[in-house]
């Protein structure tokens, strides 16, 4: 198996790149060398299987969503109401709706998921690692609301951003910013606008 982190990274984001553009169906060794522009066999080389390509593009998607640390340190800038939430979810659904493909990909590892339990175990844990961790960070840094206020965000905002990649005339994008707001307003405790 090679080692070359660089060259690996390059590779999951082609094969991100195949999965949002063709499917899962689409992933093959073969279909992310052509899209790394790198020779036949490169992935082969790097990956065991296909299911470990499928964890591994699991965990690259939650390494490029990662927010930055200058991102981390201003989100407890200033005071902790709901504006500042409502700061927070608008940054929240800007950075992933920026990561498409990469969404999508995830789309692509959920539906693949049901048929795979391992990559089914793997999703779970991360995600409900990812929920926890916001939970955690929102209750912790004082933050108005609770665990219920950061899951009802988490499960309408997810919904948002799926309306917005995968069937934008839904809701157009000039909606997808007071929509936003509306919906922090509507489950956030404190003052209105």
């Amino acid at each position: 198996m090679r080692q070359n982190p660089a060259r690996r990274a390059a590779l999951l984001d082609a094969a991100i790149e195949v999965m949002a553009r063709e499917g899962a169906r689409g992933l093959t060794f073969r279909a992310v060398d052509v899209e790394a522009r790198v020779p036949n066999g490169t992935a082969s080389n790097y990956f065991n299987n296909r299911d470990d390509l499928l964890t591994q593009v699991g965990h690259r998607f939650y390494e490029r969503l990662e927010p930055d640390s200058a991102t981390m340190a201003a989100a407890l800038e200033g005071p902790r109401d709901r504006d500042r939430v409502t700061e927070l979810m608008h940054e929240l659904v800007d950075r992933v709706s920026r990561f498409r493909s990469g969404y999508l990909a995830l789309l692509e590892l959920r539906l693949e998921a049901t048929r795979r339990p391992e990559l089914r175990h793997l999703l779970t844990e991360r995600i409900r690692a990812d929920v926890d961790a916001n939970i955690a960070y929102h209750t912790q840094s004082g933050l108005p609301g609770d665990a219920t206020t950061v899951i009802s965000l988490y499960l309408a905002l997810n919904w948002l951003i799926l309306e917005r990649l995968t069937l934008p005339d839904v809701f157009p994008e000039e909606q997808i910013h007071d929509l936003v707001t509306d919906l922090v307003e509507r489950v956030v405790p404190g003052p209105g606008r």
